[in-house]
């Protein structure tokens, strides 16, 4: 295959002032990591289990489908009832990353968030973890819920896999709201993790969750999140396997592949209405690059752009505008 023409962006100076002392203080980590030292690991979830967060029952299910020659599992929560919603999360999250939008909205829709292969309490084996391969299996779980068309709420690695859903599915994605991943513009030196977890089995970053979910939601990050979500942030990502699963990903492609994805033949091929949800002060996706975002997803219905007071992990930091801005995107 022949190298790719594209050119990287240069950073708008703003962006590039936020990059030095772009690595979170080792000491502050460390002081802060040991505040979670007690956390043990979740019991699993079995078939039917439920929970009640922030005043809503959500049942837990696991469903396994055809794939990697062998077969898949999917575990997903849901609550409500009526047109679906998918959520699908980041990295070092699960679904429980989006609960207090499910809460919110399942008073009028379906609304399911599903663990990706290789996290929480999916599958953990050795298979395909290309994003697009991982999307197609996702999309036979849905298949397998009985979920034709839905809508679809994404953020950071969640994001890659809902590109490939919207663009290879277009008749089954009603409205994507997408979160907090480079679109059309962009600069390696804006994602160093790429490299960090590629490696990440031999360097051990990922042995300890405590010390990971700490230092990711300290580096790029703003708002102090609540002590005890971020004890269920540590247990989600505390999953036997999870350590050795996600940095698969990492092996199986690069930022720089999925950008020329993008750019080559997954814009174009959406089709719904578009919410890019976004940090405004985000060090890893400078605002700058979506300001012209219609321009850039041609044939889509409709395309908005949403900035959030907020730092990545905007869905738990300020829950109540992202869950202002989905409602938006569902009168489109």
């Amino acid at each position: 295959m022949p190298r790719s023409t594209l050119q990287y962006t240069e950073l708008p100076e703003r962006a590039a002032k936020l990059l030095e002392g772009f690595l979170p203080d080792e000491e502050e980590i460390a002081t802060r990591a040991a505040e979670f030292a007690d956390v043990a690991p979740r019991v699993p979830d079995t078939e039917g289990t439920t929970e009640v967060l922030d005043g809503v029952t959500f049942t837990h299910h696991f469903v396994e489908v055809d794939g990697d020659m062998e077969l898949v599992r999917f575990h997903w929560a849901e609550c409500g009832e009526g047109e679906p919603i998918v959520f699908l999360h980041g990295i070092p999250d699960s679904w429980y990353q989006w609960h207090h939008q499910m809460a919110s909205l399942s008073g009028s829709y379906r609304c399911i968030g599903i663990d990706l292969k290789g996290y929480g309490q999916s599958e953990k084996a050795p298979g395909d973890y290309r994003h697009e391969a991982a999307a197609e299996q996702l999309v036979l779980a849905l298949d397998v819920m009985g979920v034709d068309r839905f809508n679809l709420v994404t953020h950071d690695r969640g994001t890659v896999q809902g590109d490939y859903i919207a663009a290879n599915h277009p008749d089954r994605v009603l409205r994507y709201g997408r979160g907090e991943q480079h679109l059309y513009h962009f600069h390696p030196s804006l994602a160093p993790q790429g490299p960090m977890f590629a490696e990440a089995p031999r360097t051990g970053i990922m042995d300890d969750p405590r010390r990971l979910v700490v230092q990711l939601y300290t580096w790029v990050g703003k708002i102090q999140i609540p002590h005890d979500e971020m004890r269920r942030v540590i247990q989600e990502f505390s999953y036997e396997g999870c350590d050795r699963a996600t940095p698969r990903y990492f092996n199986s492609a690069t930022f720089r592949q999925e950008w020329i994805d993008r750019r080559t033949r997954l814009l174009s091929a959406w089709t719904c209405p578009v919410l890019i949800m976004q940090g405004y002060e985000s060090k890893t996706q400078p605002r700058e690059f979506y300001e012209n975002a219609r321009e850039y997803i041609p044939n889509a219905k409709d395309v908005a752009v949403r900035y959030f007071d907020a730092g990545h992990f905007w869905s738990l930091e300020t829950p109540g505008d992202v869950t202002d801005a989905i409602r938006d995107l569902l009168t489109l």
